[in-house]
């Protein structure tokens, strides 16, 4: 991962793993999404705009729009869902699924990011998938994403993302879940391409260890800056979407921030600064001008009653 020339300057903020972990991350959402323009263009099947609504601004190529993934885009974190596949396919026991249950339960009764439960999450899945071969764990995922994922989409933020696509701008998630699984997700919902924490591979192998460090807070704005000074993007005409206060840093970063699904701390720091707002777990339309119309769908039925059943048998 080093050596790499168009990288932009570090911030004062981020770690040394935090920048590696943003470099590595924007490094593989490069080399994968020029891999899929290739792959469209070999079998004429890339896809053209369909209407240019009037906003985002249609036909602004130094614009782009990143959205974090777990309870902004989909409802609950990704690599929980991805946990319940690998179970099922006898990746591991009981006692570990039992755990990955209780994680996902709790994110989705506090709907926020707690680092100590994501990190063992991580740690869980990258002891899990030593080992294994990269593209083992691609196919599998694609069948996950059919299982447990497709259906916990917010419409909403799908179509937020959808309005930046039919814009002619390019649409990438940034989340802490592993690159592969949110490539995948990337791809199922059209869009550009996907920053994600790197797991290190020798020979399209798993060895358990990450490349710095998980795609998480200021290591976000380090991908997202140096993918901007890779594709040449303004930042300051570019829009960010998060649910959580741990990415006020790349929502700082660009000219558009939104609050989507807000915790606490994020909703407080948003109204402060008059950044745009929407709530879709409960119908709230806290929205500002320049939301599209098309983003007000109801919010989907959550899991808060198995949840707090399952909390009530652990305790």
């Amino acid at each position: 991962m080093a050596g790499l020339g168009w990288l932009t300057p570090r911030r004062r903020s981020a770690t040394a793993r935090s920048v590696l972990a943003g470099e590595a991350a924007a490094e593989a959402a490069r080399k994968t999404s020029a891999a899929e323009d290739e792959a469209a263009l070999l079998t004429g099947t890339s896809d053209e705009a369909a209407e240019e609504p009037a906003f985002p601004v249609a036909g602004d190529d130094r614009a782009a729009a990143f959205f974090d993934l777990d309870n902004t885009v989909m409802q609950g974190a990704a690599i929980f869902h991805f946990g319940r596949g690998l179970y099922k396919r006898k990746f591991f026991e009981r006692r570990e699924l039992t755990r990955f249950a209780w994680q996902q339960a709790w994110f989705r009764l506090a709907g926020v990011e707690d680092p100590e439960h994501m990190q063992d999450a991580r740690d869980s899945a990258l002891s899990i998938v030593k080992g294994h071969r990269v593209s083992e764990l691609m196919s599998i995922g694609e069948e996950i994403y059919d299982e447990y994922m497709a259906d916990r989409i917010w419409p909403g933020t799908r179509a937020l993302a959808q309005a930046h696509l039919d814009a002619g701008q390019r649409v990438w998630l940034v989340t802490a879940a592993p690159v592969e699984t949110a490539t995948i997700i990337a791809r199922r919902l059209g869009l550009t391409g996907a920053l994600g924490t790197v797991a290190e591979s020798v020979d399209g192998v798993y060895t358990g260890r990450l490349v710095g460090e998980p795609l998480h807070g200021p290591a976000k704005a380090e991908a997202v800056r140096a993918l901007a000074a890779a594709e040449d993007l303004d930042l300051d005409r570019c829009a960010a979407y998060s649910d959580s206060h741990n990415d006020i840093p790349m929502l700082s970063l660009v000219g558009h921030p939104y609050a989507i699904n807000p915790d606490t701390k994020l909703r407080k720091h948003a109204r402060a600064r008059d950044w745009r707002l929407r709530d879709y777990r409960t119908g709230r339309k806290a929205a500002k001008v320049g939301i599209p119309a098309a983003a007000g769908v109801g919010a989907l039925a959550g899991g808060t009653a198995a949840a707090l059943a399952l909390h009530r048998r652990r305790r």
